[in-house]
C-alpha cells in the first residue's frame, strides 16, 4: 500500500464513522464527531490492534460503509463506460469497489496509534450543494493535509472523494480503470478487481 494510499484511508475512515443522524448537523460538524469516535475505536479494540481482519472488517462495514456514496464514487472513477453497464455490471462494479475500499481501510485501521485528525476549514464547492472539509492527520512528523468531499444525499452527508498530497483518491482510481477498461471494458474491470480482491483475502486468510 502506498503512503498516500495509507493516509487517504486513515482520513476516510475518521471522516465517515458513525455520525448523529440528524439533518442539521453541518459537514465540518459531522467530520469533528466521527474522528474522534472511530480512532478511539480503533486505538483501544485489542482485535483490531491486532490485526484481526474479521474485527477490522466489521468496524468498516458497521461504521464508514453506511456513510459512502458508494454509486456516486464507484460512477465517478469507472468514467464515461459507466452509462453503458448494465444494472448487474453496476451491482458488480459497485461491491467489488467496495471490498476494494474496505480492504484499504482495513490496512489503515491497524496504523493510527499515534495520529489525531485535526479539522481546519470547510469550503462550499460553487455551483453545487457539495462541501469540501480541510484537515491535517497530526502525528510524527509533519502534518499531512487531507480534504474531504461531502454531498448531500436525503437529507444528510456522505463522503464522495478525498484528497491527499493533492490528488483525488477518485481521479487516482480513475486513471487505473482507464486502463483495465481500455483493454477489456466493463466486464475486464470487474474481473480484475474481483481477481485483486480474491488475491488480498488469500494473502490475509
Amino acid at each position: 500500500m502506498s503512503p498516500h494510499l495509507l493516509i487517504s484511508a486513515i482520513g476516510i475512515v475518521a471522516v465517515v464513522a458513525a455520525a448523529p443522524a440528524h439533518a442539521e448537523t453541518t459537514a465540518d460538524a459531522l467530520v469533528r464527531q466521527a474522528s474522534q469516535d472511530v480512532l478511539e475505536t480503533a486505538k483501544t479494540d485489542p482485535a483490531i490492534q491486532a490485526g484481526d481482519l474479521k474485527a477490522i472488517v466489521a468496524l468498516v462495514d458497521s461504521k464508514v460503509m453506511p456513510h459512502v456514496n458508494f454509486e456516486v464514487m464507484t460512477r465517478s472513477a469507472v468514467g464515461p463506460q459507466w452509462r453503458g453497464a448494465s444494472a448487474e455490471q453496476r451491482a458488480r462494479l459497485q461491491a467489488e469497489f467496495k471490498s476494494l475500499l474496505v480492504r484499504v481501510y482495513a490496512g489503515a485501521l491497524t496504523q493510527v496509534a499515534d495520529r489525531t485528525v485535526e479539522i481546519t476549514r470547510t469550503l462550499p464547492v460553487q455551483g453545487s450543494t457539495q462541501v469540501v472539509v480541510q484537515s491535517e492527520v497530526r502525528g510524527k512528523g509533519e502534518p499531512i493535509k487531507l480534504d474531504y468531499r461531502l454531498d448531500k444525499f436525503d437529507g444528510g452527508w456522505k463522503i464522495i472523494d478525498v484528497n491527499v498530497g493533492g490528488i483525488w483518491l477518485v481521479t487516482s482510481y480513475r486513471s487505473q480503470f482507464a486502463q483495465e477498461l481500455a483493454a477489456g471494458g466493463i466486464d475486464g474491470l470487474i474481473a480484475k478487481l474481483a481477481e485483486r480482491n480474491a488475491k488480498a483475502a488469500s494473502n490475509r486468510s
